[in-house]
């Protein structure tokens, strides 16, 4: 059998890749037999023409994969998995595997499970509209209510008498930022002890108590101690806080209400169809509601409205993130 593709020669399949679809049983039955290659045709194999249809469906099928090959690889890639999956594909079929009852149970399976993620793209994923994210989000920021929240920097050291040292070193005009890159042991250290803002309660008490009793611009003129060890710390603003912009939390928003749609449709379809789950003896029992849940059209991606913004450490981690 010859094998042409009339934009590239075909290199060496990618192994790693076509191991992966030897082992998971991955294929694509749309490449079609056809008299001549289409427009769109990007191998044949035998009498069977590959697409870019085929291509693209195998790019979405195989993006973890793909995301350790470089760049540049990824077509030829995938175009040699596409025609070695064919090629077994028609050994296979030349040998009767295709007429198996077990392969026609595990075709019925694998249709069924098209058949389930195309309607939860098309009827719960695409159905949530801009609209209702936006009526979620004008909902969720009803109740908002705004806090005094500062913006920080410090520099965390082990001992008391280097604390009051690197105090000498500002009041004699050194930069704050340039202090904490070189000195702080914390882990904002790198980015100039930079805290970002962060509401009262958020740092361990000390450390709250001493940053909102600054003015902007001011830094603590003793020692700051905590269980952490000593801090010098510097107020650079304070502001009242503000919800989020809706474009920064509009995808989480829709994963939540995707969530919801998915749980709402699920729901009607079991109350409205018999289901009995028969349990083999010394199996697990099966929980009521467990099918689905693992839907991975549910979009993850929802996360609590009041979030605090990056480089603000929170709660009990406090002393451990700066």
């Amino acid at each position: 059998m010859t094998i042409r593709n009339t934009s590239c020669k075909i290199g060496g399949a990618s192994s790693a890749l076509a191991a992966l679809v030897i082992a998971t049983g991955a294929f694509m039955a749309s490449a079609q037999a056809q008299e001549a290659p289409s427009p769109d045709a990007v191998a044949r194999v035998g009498d069977t023409i590959i697409t870019e249809k085929d291509l693209s469906e195998a790019a979405n099928d195989f993006s973890d994969e793909l995301d350790r090959v470089p760049g540049p690889r990824r077509r030829a890639v995938l175009v040699d998995v596409l025609v070695d999956m064919e090629l077994l594909a028609e050994a296979a079929r030349e040998k009767g595997l295709d007429k198996t009852p077990d392969f026609d149970q595990r075709l019925e399976f694998l249709k069924t499970r098209a058949l389930r993620n195309e309607y939860v793209e098309k009827e719960i994923v695409n159905a949530v509209t801009d609209d209702e994210v936006k009526a979620e989000y004008d909902k969720q920021i009803s109740g908002f209510k705004p806090e005094e929240e500062v913006h920080a920097r410090h520099i965390l050291v082990t001992t008391k008498e280097e604390a009051e040292e690197i105090i000498k070193q500002l009041d004699a005009g050194k930069d704050f930022a340039e202090l904490a890159k070189e000195k702080s042991t914390g882990p904002s250290g790198p980015q100039g002890g930079d805290l970002g803002y962060f509401p009262k309660g958020r740092m361990v008490p000390e450390f709250d108590k001493a940053v909102f009793a600054l003015e902007p611009g001011e830094y603590s003129k003793e020692p700051v101690k905590s269980e952490f060890g000593w801090h010098v710390i510097k107020l650079e603003d304070k502001r009242m806080s503000s919800p989020p912009p809706l474009d920064d939390i509009k995808e989480q928003l829709r994963g939540v209400l995707v969530r919801q749609k998915f749980n709402e449709v699920m729901t009607k379809l079991r109350d409205d169809t018999t289901i009995e789950v028969y349990n083999k003896a010394n199996a697990e029992p099966a929980a009521d509601g467990e099918a689905g849940s693992d839907e991975g059209a549910a979009e993850e991606g929802a996360s609590d409205e009041g979030a605090a913004e990056d480089g603000a450490p929170s709660g009990a981690d406090a002393g451990q993130n700066q």
